[in-house]
């Protein structure tokens, strides 16, 4: 690529005519009055922004330290509950976690390609789903769910 050339800088403004400067001269005390009086309102806008900046440190400081916190999860989604013997068909009669035995139960649909080509929100049964989602031949992945508490004994 071509780089491209740095514009070339401007001269300086040439100075006003000694006329013009006296016009200015008497305006000026104007001027500086209505500096001062703007001048207050200015300490008073960087007054506020000053907190600002320092409430957006504090917050990138949470942030950092959030981040360095790691997730404890729910004891309760942890705890291993026994599935009964229709569910131990699928995912094995070991005591697992709800989690587990949600993804053992995937993985068994994946492998049999039981999900439904069209929409893949629902499960087609095969003989060893029927008996666990109560006979029906069809079920969508949130009754799936619903199911699966009935047959989980703690």
């Amino acid at each position: 690529m071509a780089k491209k050339k740095a514009a070339p800088k401007k001269a300086a403004p040439k100075k006003a005519a000694p006329k013009k400067a006296a016009a200015k001269k008497k305006a000026a005390p104007k001027k500086a009055a209505a500096k001062k009086k703007a001048a207050p309102k200015k300490a008073a806008a960087k007054k506020t922004a000053a907190p600002k900046k320092a409430a957006a440190k504090k917050t990138a400081a949470k942030k950092k330290s959030k981040s360095k916190v790691k997730r404890i999860p729910n004891p309760s989604f942890m705890k291993p509950l026994n599935p009964d013997a229709a569910l131990g068909a699928v995912v094995g009669d070991k005591p697992l976690p709800r989690t587990e035995v949600v993804k053992k139960l995937w993985a068994y649909i994946k492998r049999r390609n039981l999900q439904d080509s069209q929409d893949k929100r629902m499960i087609n049964a095969d003989d060893k789903l029927r008996e666990i989602f109560g006979g029906k031949k069809q079920v969508s992945m949130f009754e799936m769910n619903n199911f699966l508490s009935k047959h989980l004994l703690s």
